[in-house]
């Protein structure tokens, strides 16, 4: 049961392995882009190449989608990625377990943003765990964790290609483990768990007064989705990484360059250098020409 581009390389390694794949669970074709083309998950494209039926339900709670997986008669389900929220009556349908691939060091970072919430908090590392499902979100037994270092310099984006390039090891491993015996795993302690929701493009708003550390990891964490912005004059101002920390000092969203070479903007504590930036309506552009063509409005600082 997969969706997210995360588990395409998983999901291609278990076809290439010794199990069996008996069918593959995912969301509906839905419209990308301007043109809104009607695109398939690439995991459902991944397994029509291989033979596998698929199915697409709207909601895998109706009796019909049920009722095609219990046919299948899985003895492990695998969810990984996939997007709905699963019912007691398929938690209880496969024969020996239904296992869930999660993107973050359990009982931390429960949730759908749980590869930018450590680059966000400035973790030092993260990484998979594999759980059993329970009704409870992202609760269950831990089976196995791997743990992956945060780079400095980190995107989200580029942390969730990392995760996804480890994931297929992560999975056979455990998949593994069900050839000779049931499988057992170590409760969460439900303390020490934080959740992060799903992110809205809105979340990406940058708030000058926080100190420019803070700053500077929401920008990496949050790129490329949900990206962060400011506003300049009533109009929205997208902030690209990399940006670096200063020592400048002034009032929270100030300009503190006067020459209009840099772009260095004060925050709550310290300041950062901004490296480009996209204004409304605009083409992308580098800090330095944004600062020389924007410099009136930047005299009352960014909002």
């Amino acid at each position: 049961m997969a969706t997210g581009e995360i588990a395409e390389s998983a999901f291609s390694a278990v076809l290439s392995s010794e199990h069996e794949v008996i069918g593959l669970v995912t969301q509906p074709d839905r419209p990308v882009g301007r043109k809104q083309i009607l695109t398939a998950p690439k995991v459902k494209t991944l397994a029509l190449e291989a033979g596998i039926p698929v199915i697409q339900p709207e909601k895998v709670r109706e009796m019909e989608a049920l009722a095609q997986i219990k046919e299948w008669d899985p003895d492990v389900i695998v969810v990984m990625a996939y997007g709905q929220i699963l019912s007691q009556n398929l938690i209880d349908l496969p024969g020996r377990a239904i296992i869930n691939l999660h993107a973050s060091l359990l009982p931390k970072y429960r949730g759908a943003s749980c590869i930018q919430g450590p680059i966000r908090e400035g973790d030092a590392k993260t990484g998979w765990s594999v759980i059993y499902v329970v009704k409870k979100l992202d609760a269950g037994d831990v089976i196995l964790q791997r743990e992956i270092e945060i780079h400095k310099s980190e995107t989200g984006g580029e942390l969730h290609n990392r995760l996804a390039e480890a994931a297929p090891r992560v999975l056979l491993d455990v998949l593994d483990l069900w050839k000779e015996s049931d499988v057992a795993a170590i409760p969460q302690d439900d303390n020490q768990s934080t959740y992060v929701s799903k992110l809205l493009r809105n979340d990406g708003r940058l708030d000058w007064s926080k100190s420019a550390e803070e700053i500077e990891r929401m920008i990496r964490a949050y790129h490329p989705w949900p990206g962060t912005f400011c506003g300049l004059g009533g109009k929205r101002v997208k902030v690209f990484p990399p940006v670096q920390i200063g020592d400048g000092k002034g009032n929270p969203g100030e300009f503190l360059t006067e020459e209009g070479r840099e772009l260095e903007i004060a925050c709550g504590d310290r300041s950062l250098f901004l490296s480009s930036v996209q204004p409304e309506g605009k083409a992308r552009m580098d800090a330095a020409s944004f600062a020389r063509g924007y410099r009136e409005l930047l005299a009352n600082g960014l909002e």
